[in-house]
């Protein structure tokens, strides 16, 4: 289920950060519907897809990690 943690983590920052998913998408260069499946799981963000969101919300990959212990949502 990580692909369903990164998922998570990554609209909780989105949703903090004040983005709508068509703002992001927008901005890391992928469709909503790429977004969408992203953070309901059912797809597994690529690492450059990652590093991309990251650099957009202005968080680390650590942070987005859904390894790191600390939770967001």
């Amino acid at each position: 289920m990580e692909t369903d943690r990164w998922g998570r983590r990554i609209r909780a920052f989105r949703k903090l950060k004040g983005y709508t998913q068509e703002g992001l998408a927008k901005d890391i260069g992928v469709s909503v519907s790429i977004l969408g499946e992203i953070e309901r799981g059912s797809r597994t963000p690529a690492n450059e897809i990652i590093e991309k969101i990251s650099r957009a919300l202005g968080i680390s990959i650590n942070e987005l990690n859904p390894g790191n212990v600390q939770e967001v949502d």
